[in-house]
């Protein structure tokens, strides 16, 4: 069986399934969306792409986003990131405010949301919101090499109704000397950022660069390529990365508008969208789709 025979028939098993999970509903934009969704998207080293399902549906990235914001800082700064934010799973819910109590104002990794808002904090060094949103899309779309990528207002604006938690998180960190910008302007760059609109086609193009296949635009070292995988291996899927790790065993970040981005270095950068969630704030078909392709590839990075 092909690689794009066997995508044609996990597309149907998944719909056939239809386990598909709840939508992320503290979002309202979020929680009107059908969570009966499925689209699939695996750009390959020698340049093709190819697709199933809903490929070519836009959706609010969310927490996919941070991967490139921590791409972004990484060049700019490099391994001094580091003093600021951890490189550990913390074990917790991504928006959870009890590690950053307890170490004292240092997110566990860049990947919850409290480091997540410290890496757009060094995003904010020196630039206004407008400059520092205008630097992620243009890495995004440099990455995919496609500009047709956007940020959903509506989506920014609902989620800014609603971000309490978030809101919480940033004074915090400001309270422990841990934030330098002024905590609306990281609030609001952290909430547009997340509202980046893509579909599966231009996920999967934008992740080449992170898995290092010949065909990426050159935008990222090896090393930071390596670091940035490390990352999305352990912490990618924030209290849920070790079963992702167990069941898939590939680097990976999810959003909780249902993207996943699925990394096999040197092989495969792979895009998957259904906006039902886990547990953990993961796609729970999403999940399963990853889970079936490595078994099929063998691209697990544990052999």
């Amino acid at each position: 069986m092909t690689l794009d025979q066997f995508l044609q028939d996990l597309d149907r098993d998944i719909r056939a399934k239809g386990d598909w999970g709840e939508v992320a509903d503290y979002i309202p934009e979020l929680g009107r969306i059908d969570p009966a969704q499925f689209g699939m998207a695996i750009a390959l080293a020698d340049g093709q792409v190819l697709t199933a399902g809903q490929a070519g549906h836009r959706f609010s990235i969310q927490s996919v986003s941070k991967v490139f914001a921590l791409a972004c800082v990484l060049g700019r700064i490099g391994e001094q990131l580091w003093r600021r934010v951890g490189r550990e799973p913390s074990g917790d819910r991504f928006d959870s405010i009890l590690l950053l109590e307890q170490e004292k104002g240092r997110p566990r990794n860049p990947f919850i949301n409290a480091g997540a808002l410290v890496v757009t904090d060094e995003l904010l060094t020196g630039r206004s919101p407008r400059q520092a949103l205008a630097e992620i899309l243009a890495f995004v779309r440099a990455a995919a090499e496609d500009d047709d990528i956007h940020i959903d207002k509506a989506v920014a604006r609902s989620e800014a109704r609603t971000g309490h938690r978030n809101t919480a998180l940033v004074h915090y960190l400001r309270s422990f000397g841990n934030l330098k910008a002024p905590p609306d302007h990281v609030l609001g760059t952290y909430i547009h950022q997340c509202a980046i609109e893509m579909n599966c086609v231009q996920l999967a193009r934008a992740g080449r660069v992170i898995a290092g296949l010949d065909c990426a635009p050159a935008l990222l070292s090896p090393v930071k390529q390596r670091r940035i995988n490390a990352m999305m291996m352990t912490c990618g899927q924030y209290d849920g990365s070790g079963n992702f790790a167990f069941r898939v065993g590939m680097p990976a970040k999810s959003g909780v508008g249902g993207g996943l981005l699925v990394i096999a270095p040197g092989k495969a950068s792979i895009a998957i969208w259904s906006p039902g969630l886990d547990g953990w704030g993961n796609s729970r078909m999403g999940t399963l789709a990853a889970e079936r392709l490595a078994e099929f590839t063998g691209w697990s990075v544990f052999g």
